[in-house]
């Protein structure tokens, strides 16, 4: 029915671009609604944004196909954004939790990704981010489009420090001006940088600057960041066996070599570039999401036929077939529904091809 819509609506306004709602959100009518709206709201600047880059390629002489990450550690061309630009959200913690499990050797950990604004965390399960299983909340609106599990604190490089009865860190910021407003640069805001450098835990600016620092309040900022951090994170396991926690990105030098709760922290070599590490290793995939009966055939055929379609959808979306493998494969029986019923979700991935 959706389909016949988008024919008459597209029969009657040529050009019209249409989002279709079963291709976007999963089971749910109205958070996959929610979903469609914020995909067809974003339309207009995806389009602005890849004509952009594909132009700025070519500026540069460079005669090659345009990739780009989405959020579940995995690539997709410039014309599949264009059409479902909601892929991409929260695609810059994903690459840098990929980039993390690459840099430490760790296939599953817990991911702390420090920016100048927020940290990120999430789980790498198998190498990949660890999926939301639960409707996600964007701007106070309920989606259950793919999302990564990550929780985000604004806490990071620039978040102003609160000096009163307690210290308080974040979650406001002076975000890319801390370079121009934090001390150590010559402002006169104080920030988690400026403690960082106080502590002797990172070199940037003019460390006299915060010589003088108090050291008490040098030391509970520092405190406070760290506690919040190892809190949220410690949220993220899912049983009581022990992960390692790995440090990532430019904000990461807040943090000490320890947290509590955590046996092992590893910053690994390059952490502050680990977001651009991921999205140059990320893969290809492809996803089956579907509701399917089992009459007529068995369960081991219902699920091969869904793996099949996965790996297919990985292919066209431009993997190599030789390295395409299954990665996830999750089904759930729906007892409302007659035909012995279940739901299939199936996701494949493979190495993008290069060359004809």
């Amino acid at each position: 029915m959706e389909r016949e819509a988008a024919e008459a609506l597209t029969e009657l306004l040529p050009g019209l671009r249409v989002s279709l709602s079963h291709e976007i959100g999963r089971i749910g009518l109205l958070e996959r609604e929610n979903a469609t709206i914020i995909n067809a709201s974003l339309l207009e600047v995806a389009g602005r944004i890849t004509r952009g880059f594909t132009k700025a390629l070519k500026g540069a002489g460079l005669d090659a196909p345009l990739y780009l990450s989405q959020n579940d550690g995995t690539l997709v061309d410039a014309d599949f954004v264009q059409r479902y630009p909601v892929v991409t959200f929260a695609a810059g913690p994903t690459n840098s939790m990929r980039g993390a499990a690459l840099l430490s050797g760790q296939a599953d950990c817990v991911v702390i990704d420090i920016g100048g604004t927020t940290t990120d965390v999430g789980v790498i399960a198998g190498g990949f981010p660890r999926p939301a299983t639960t409707e996600v909340d964007v701007g106070g609106v309920r989606t259950n489009f793919r999302m990564p599990d990550v929780v985000s604190i604004g806490i990071g490089g620039g978040s102003l420090v609160d000096v009163g009865d307690e210290v308080e860190v974040g979650p406001r910021s002076v975000g890319f001006r801390l370079t121009s407003r934090a001390r150590v640069f010559g402002g006169d805001t104080l920030t988690a940088t400026d403690l960082a450098v106080a502590a002797g835990m990172t070199e940037l600016g003019d460390p006299a600057r915060v010589a003088r620092l108090d050291r008490d309040l040098v030391r509970r900022g520092l405190d406070r960041i760290a506690t919040r951090i190892a809190a949220t994170a410690d949220m993220m396991r899912t049983s009581p066996e022990p992960l390692p926690a790995v440090l990532v990105g430019g904000g990461s030098v807040l943090l000490p070599d320890r947290l509590p709760g955590f046996d092992k922290v590893i910053r690994p070599g390059h952490f502050a570039v680990a977001n651009a590490i991921g999205a140059a290793i990320a893969q290809v995939g492809g996803e089956i999401d579907r509701i399917v009966t089992l009459e007529g055939r068995s369960r081991a055929e219902a699920l091969e036929e869904a793996r099949a379609g996965a790996a297919e959808k990985a292919v066209l979306a431009g993997a190599d077939p030789g390295t395409v493998r299954v990665l996830e494969v999750d089904e759930l029986p729906i007892a409302y529904l007659p035909g012995n019923s279940i739901r299939v979700r199936v996701k494949a991935v493979g190495d993008l091809k290069l060359g004809d």
